[in-house]
């Protein structure tokens, strides 16, 4: 069983100015979590940008590495 972090809309607002910092598109991001094993298309990608999703705990370490931040930069605002 996967474990599940129950995610605040201020996840998504920060993942997706950490995404625009980075240059990346939902698509590049899709296909880079997808490298890294994460099981990931645009579309559930922008759920988690949204909010919609309850991001898996290894989403969101693969995340951090992709975007090269800190936790404390994904959970600013909390």
């Amino acid at each position: 069983m996967s474990q599940k972090i129950k995610q605040d809309y201020c996840i998504g607002i920060n993942l997706r100015r950490l995404r625009n910092q980075a240059g990346l598109t939902q698509e590049q991001v899709a296909a880079r979590l997808q490298v890294a094993g994460i099981d990931m298309t645009r579309d559930f990608y922008a759920h988690i940008e949204t909010g919609d999703y309850n991001i898996r705990v290894s989403e969101l370490a693969a995340l951090r590495k992709i975007f090269q931040c800190s936790y404390d930069e994904i959970f600013r605002g909390f």
